[in-house]
Parts: structure tokens; C-alpha cells; sequence
């Protein structure tokens, strides 16, 4: 791309251009030039933006793993409603679908981007973390309303949920799973905990 050609939203598109990077091609592939390619721009625009890779590698985490609150609030909107597995497989899948699977490879590849997270983030893997969060308040939600037993560990089943998800997504090479894999998977790990039928 010419230099001094505008491009409209920038950050946006490079961030675009990242995730379509790393999920075509996994962590060890992006690199400033992969994503500056991909996003059919100069170079130099990405550094106008960031201090350096990094920087924007930590962005993107970050604005990828806000959109994990959407998700949250959703969920939680739906307790009561439908079935406790039939609203948490859709959610699970939305949230390991998409290119949070690929993030967190990407932050485990990269020592100083993980090192620039735990600057500002919680304790934990960005993603992860946040997945964990928003099945506990759901839980918690359905457990107010008793859907859940009220004596349920909400804090053992969200991360035994999320890390089993997580297991289910992680496999770049073989086929997504279907919402069937998803759904004896909630079923399975809430089967001791549920006050009604799954």
C-alpha cells in the first residue's frame, strides 16, 4: 500500500488481519510483516499505532477477551429460561469457537506478551479466566433460581467446565466439535449438581 493512503480504522483491521493470521496458521506464524500483509498495509502503520509487536499483540488479547463480558451477559440473561446445558452449550461453543481457542496458544508461545498481561490482568489466562467467570455467574444464577442444587460448588464446576471445553476446541488439526460433543460434556460435569433434568 502506497505510503500516506489512509486506512480507515486501522487498530481494527490489524486486528482482523491477526486473528485471520492465527487461525489459519497458529501462533508461530504471526509476525508484525504476516499481519501487516494480511491487512494489506505498510508496515509502518502497525508501529504508528503500537510501540512495538507486543504491545500490539497484548491489544488484541485484551479487546478479544472484552468480548467474552457480551457473552457473559447474555448467558446470565438466559438462566431460567430453556435448560441449564442447553444454554450453557451454545455459550461454550460461541466462546471456544471462535479465536479465543487460537489466543491462548499465542499468549503460551510468547514470553514477553505474557509478560505483559500479568502487568494488568488477573491472575490467569486471559480467555480462560474470563470463560470461568461467566459460567460461574451463570451457575450462580441458575442456583439462585433453583435450577442448580443449592449445596453445588459453583467454583470447582465453572473451571472443570471451561477446562473441559477447552480440551474439546484445542485441536487445531481435527474438525470443530458438534454441539452434541459439547452438550454430553455440560451434561457430564453437571449431572451431580442438577436440581432438574438436563
Amino acid at each position: 500500500m502506497p505510503t500516506g493512503v489512509h486506512i480507515h480504522d486501522a487498530r481494527q483491521q490489524l486486528f482482523d488481519a491477526a486473528e485471520r493470521v492465527l487461525l489459519r496458521d497458529g501462533p508461530s506464524a504471526l509476525t508484525s510483516r504476516a499481519v501487516t500483509t494480511e491487512a494489506g498495509c505498510a508496515k509502518g502503520v502497525l508501529h504508528r499505532h503500537f510501540t512495538d509487536f507486543d504491545a500490539f499483540l497484548a491489544a488484541l488479547v485484551v479487546e478479544r477477551t472484552g468480548e467474552v463480558e457480551a457473552q457473559a451477559a447474555a448467558l446470565r440473561d438466559s438462566a431460567g429460561t430453556g435448560t441449564v446445558t442447553g444454554n450453557l452449550t451454545p455459550a461454550l461453543t460461541a466462546l471456544f469457537g471462535s479465536v479465543a481457542v487460537a489466543i491462548i496458544p499465542l499468549i503460551t508461545f510468547r514470553d514477553e506478551l505474557r509478560a505483559r498481561l500479568r502487568r494488568t490482568w488477573p491472575p490467569g489466562v486471559p480467555v480462560l479466566s474470563e470463560g470461568v467467570t461467566m459460567v460461574a455467574s451463570y451457575l450462580s444464577a441458575e442456583r439462585d433460581l433453583g435450577r442448580i442444587d443449592a449445596d453445588a460448588d459453583i467454583g470447582t464446576l465453572a473451571p472443570t467446565l471451561i477446562g473441559a471445553g477447552h480440551l474439546l476446541f484445542a485441536d487445531r488439526d481435527n474438525p470443530t466439535p458438534g454441539a452434541d460433543a459439547v452438550h454430553r460434556m455440560v451434561a457430564t460435569v453437571l449431572a451431580g449438581a442438577m436440581s432438574e433434568p438436563a
